[in-house]
C-alpha cells in the first residue's frame, strides 16, 4: 500500500488538472497514489485524465455531488497512511508531500501538518504570501479566530485523524474545508512546515450573491464549532464573527465592482467594528479602510491602477518560484 493517498475532485477543470497533476508527479517523495474523482465533468476532464500514464493515477467517474461529496468518495477510495487533498486548480511545490510526512513522523501524537501558501491569480501569473503562521499543538483556538490554513490544498493528515472526525460536511456549499480542519483540530494536535508549498489559486468571481453565500457558511461553521468549544473558548465568538464580517469587505472591495462593492465592504467592515472595537488596532483592518478611501475619494479607474500596481509590485512571479 502506498504511503500517501492524494485525493483530487475534478469538476470541469480542463484547464487546470494536467498543471495540477504535474505538480504532484514531481513531488521528490513518490510513494503515493493519486485518486481524482471526475464529479460529473461536461469538458474534456476525463479525456485528458484518460491520457495520463501514470500506473500511481486512479480515476474514479461520478455523478456531480459537489466538492465535499468528491472527497469523501477519494477518502472511501483511499488506502494510504496519510491522505492529502488537492484542488484540481491548485498547485503543490516539490518537496510538500516530503516535508509535511517528515513533519508528522517527527511528532507521532499529530494528526495534521500544514504549510504556508502562497495566493496565486486566475492568471498563473503573480502570486503573494501571508504574513508567517506558526500555530503547532493545539490550534483549536487559533482556528475559530480565522482559517490560517486558507485552502482545502493544504493540509497532510493521518488516516486515523480522518477517521476519528468522519466525512465532509455536504450541507456547506462554502467554507467546508475549514469546518473540517476545527473538528480536526478539536482531538488533535497540528504541526506545521514553515514554507510555502501550496500555489492556492483565488477566484475573481464579482458576484454579490457569492460574498453572502460564502459569509453565510462561515457564520454556519462558526456556530457548529462554538457549540463544541470549550467555556474559556466562547469570549471569542465576537471575534471570530467580526473577523468573517471584514473578510466578506474584502472580498465585497476586491470582486465587486464600482460603487456597489464600496458600499457593501464598508456596510460589512461596519458590522466587523461593532462587533470588536479592537479589529481596528489590526494592521488588516487599517490597510482596508486605507483601501476603502482611496476608492472613495479617487475615480473607480485611476484607484483600481493605484491598487492593482501595489498589488504587482508585492507579487512574485510564479514562473521564479520552484513549482
Amino acid at each position: 500500500m502506498p504511503t500517501i493517498s492524494v485525493i483530487i475532485p475534478a469538476y470541469n477543470a480542463e484547464n487546470t488538472i494536467i498543471d495540477t497533476i504535474t505538480s504532484v508527479q514531481k513531488q521528490t517523495f513518490s510513494d503515493f497514489e493519486l485518486i481524482v474523482i471526475n464529479d460529473g465533468s461536461k469538458d474534456r476532464t476525463l479525456k485528458l485524465l484518460n491520457e495520463i500514464q501514470d500506473s500511481r493515477l486512479k480515476v474514479f467517474s461520478y455523478r456531480n455531488g459537489g466538492l465535499s461529496t468528491a472527497r469523501n468518495r477519494g477518502i472511501s477510495h483511499a488506502t494510504g497512511e496519510f491522505i492529502a487533498f488537492l484542488d484540481a486548480d491548485d498547485l503543490w511545490t516539490i518537496d510538500k508531500l516530503e516535508l509535511q510526512l517528515e513533519a508528522l513522523q517527527k511528532s507521532p501524537e499529530a494528526g495534521v501538518a500544514y504549510s504556508w501558501s502562497y495566493f496565486m491569480d486566475e492568471k498563473n501569473e503573480y502570486c503573494s504570501t501571508d504574513k508567517p503562521i506558526l500555530f503547532q499543538g493545539n490550534v483549536f483556538a487559533d482556528l475559530l479566530k480565522w482559517n490560517f490554513i486558507a485552502s482545502g490544498s493544504n493540509p497532510l493528515i493521518r488516516r486515523q485523524a480522518i477517521e476519528s472526525v468522519g466525512e465532509f460536511e455536504t450541507s456547506l456549499s462554502r467554507a467546508e474545508d475549514w469546518d473540517y480542519w476545527l473538528r480536526l483540530a478539536a482531538k488533535w494536535s497540528f504541526v506545521v512546515v514553515p514554507k510555502p508549498q501550496v500555489f492556492y489559486r483565488q477566484s475573481s468571481s464579482s458576484m454579490s450573491s457569492q460574498v453572502e453565500l460564502m459569509e453565510d457558511c462561515q457564520f454556519k461553521v462558526l456556530e457548529r464549532a462554538f457549540q463544541i468549544a470549550p467555556a474559556e473558548l466562547q469570549r471569542l465568538k465576537q471575534p471570530s464573527f467580526a473577523h468573517v464580517y471584514r473578510y466578506s469587505s474584502k472580498l465585497c472591495l476586491t470582486r465587486i465592482p464600482g460603487k456597489e462593492g464600496v458600499k457593501k465592504a464598508s456596510q460589512k467592515l461596519r458590522k466587523a467594528i461593532q462587533l470588536n472595537p479592537k479589529i481596528l488596532l489590526q494592521i488588516e483592518t487599517q490597510k482596508l479602510i486605507i483601501k476603502l478611501l482611496f476608492k472613495k475619494i479617487l475615480t473607480p479607474n485611476i484607484s483600481e491602477y493605484l491598487l492593482q500596481s501595489i498589488s504587482k509590485i508585492r507579487a512574485t512571479e510564479v514562473q521564479k518560484l520552484n513549482i
